[in-house]
């Protein structure tokens, strides 16, 4: 009896083992018997099943999920081209009808997503400027996308979340001239406001110029006033002062001219010995 359960229990146990199944939070399952769906509303948890190839199993991600596509061209109104990039959030609401359009790859889903996206942004790329697009209709536009997504969605069995673009760009070609062109107004803008700068600065110059030469001509003016006035005063009062004793001038002016010729031990005067200069050197306690 031990030989035999010995022998029957490991296949009890495989036996079981074959007869469930797990499913993650994450994830969503389709059961199938020889290929038809027979069950695909499993909660989180242990299900059960018979064996395989009675029955089998398939899990697919029940998590959000992202498509980003690879950049596409439209054509504006003004018949220029835009290069988009967008991606799409989806996950899976039906998972047998998803199954069934999509056999279950998420590529399919991605192609059959992004065909009705870049339909629909074709459409609304072309009813619009590419300043409509770039600055003010963006938004509208990935809501229109949304909507349209969803409704193809539903038939694919999966519940778009997000439709959003990631850049608009021109094509190289365009761009250069686009920029040749923002450049050359931007240069045009420059020039201008250089020209009115230095013709301000010639004018603020010009005007300190002004300024200078006419401080510098009062301030001369002044000082010649001042100055003549005070040579005035002190000749005024030189002439009051020695007009009182005019000999004491004369004696005065004697040394000064006394100081100032003999200044130096090597200074050589050469005059008549009765000359007039030395009236004071032959009497110098005359008054």
């Amino acid at each position: 009896m031990a030989n035999i359960i010995k022998f029957f229990l490991p296949l009890v146990l495989l036996l079981i083992w074959m007869s469930v199944f797990f499913v993650d939070e994450r994830e969503k399952a389709i059961l199938f018997k020889f290929g038809e769906i027979i069950g695909s509303d499993y909660q989180p948890g242990l299900n059960v099943k018979l064996p395989y190839p009675f029955n089998e199993v398939k899990k697919f991600d029940d998590r959000i999920l992202t498509i980003d596509a690879n950049p596409s061209s439209f054509l504006t109104v003004e018949q220029k081209y835009l290069i988009v990039d967008s991606y799409v959030k989806w996950r899976i609401r039906d998972v047998e009808t998803y199954y069934k359009t999509t056999s279950g790859r998420e590529g399919n889903a991605g192609d059959l997503l992004y065909e009705v996206i870049n339909n629909g942004l074709r459409d609304e790329f072309g009813k619009r400027t590419i300043q409509e697009v770039i600055a003010g209709d963006r938004t509208d536009i990935m809501n229109l996308m949304k909507e349209n997504a969803s409704k193809k969605a539903e038939t694919l069995g999966i519940e778009v979340v997000d439709v959003r673009i990631k850049k608009i760009e021109l094509p190289a070609e365009v761009s250069n001239s686009v920029y040749n062109r923002m450049r050359t107004g931007r240069e045009l803008v420059a020039r201008d406001l250089r020209s009115k700068g230095e013709e301000a600065s010639e004018r603020i110059r010009a005007d300190a110029d002004r300024q200078s030469t006419v401080t510098l001509a009062e301030a001369y003016r002044d000082s010649e006033v001042i100055r003549g006035t005070g040579d005035a005063e002190a000749t005024s009062t030189y002439a009051k002062a020695f007009g009182k004793d005019r000999e004491f001038y004369k004696f005065y002016r004697s040394l000064n001219a006394y100081k100032g010729n003999f200044s130096s031990s090597s200074d050589v005067i050469l005059l008549e010995p009765d000359s007039e200069y030395f009236k004071y050197f032959k009497n110098p306690n005359k008054k």
